[in-house]
């Protein structure tokens, strides 16, 4: 878990950049085991979705807030799930980047276009540039604001990009590269 950060601090300040209401729907794309969940429910975010490929993932966060929280737990894929409603953020760190080839990287930003309303928020962050060129020993593609702007495409907005330099659990340096945004 070599992405695990103890306080999502970026992704929130981020979401608070883009003032969005609490009363969104908000989907965080692998966001798994991440804590990103808790502090959104903690500041009464009432429709939050967590979606990750990882049932281990799911059900330690699951665990974490315990039964009667109202988070929507799935269990997916994002190049292969097929969003039954819509949402007002996506936010995704550190999953893009795994998708190395073009049709993958077609299939997420169709999943992320079908899953989001007009006017959405968006927050996706990878590996920067001069990030690792492999994580969990799999090869990932980096990117630099620019680039990662012109692949969520022309119906995106930029509001803010941010580099941010993380730190693993193991205190390997990995450099990210954040843009948050909206659709039009």
């Amino acid at each position: 878990m070599s992405w695990f950060q103890p306080e999502p601090a970026v992704s929130l300040d981020l979401v608070h950049r883009l003032e969005v209401e609490r009363s969104t729907a908000v989907v965080d794309v692998g966001g798994g085991a991440s804590l990103l969940v808790d502090r959104l429910v903690g500041e009464g975010y009432g429709d939050v979705t967590v979606l990750d490929a990882s049932e281990v993932a799911l059900a330690e966060a699951r665990g974490r807030l315990g039964p009667n929280t109202s988070v929507t737990w799935l269990h997916a894929d994002v190049l292969s799930w097929r969003p039954d409603r819509r949402y007002g953020l996506w936010h995704d760190r550190a999953v893009f980047h795994f998708f190395t080839a073009d049709e993958d990287r077609s299939a997420y930003l169709r999943c992320l276009s079908a899953a989001l309303v007009p006017g959405a928020a968006v927050i996706v962050a990878t590996f920067a540039e001069d990030g690792p060129e492999r994580c969990s020993g799999l090869p990932v593609s980096r990117y630099s604001p620019g680039e990662l702007a012109e692949v969520l495409g022309v119906g995106f907005h930029v509001v803010e990009s941010r580099r941010e330099v993380h730190t693993t659990p193991a205190g390997v340096v990995q450099p990210f590269t954040w843009v948050a945004g909206r659709t039009t």
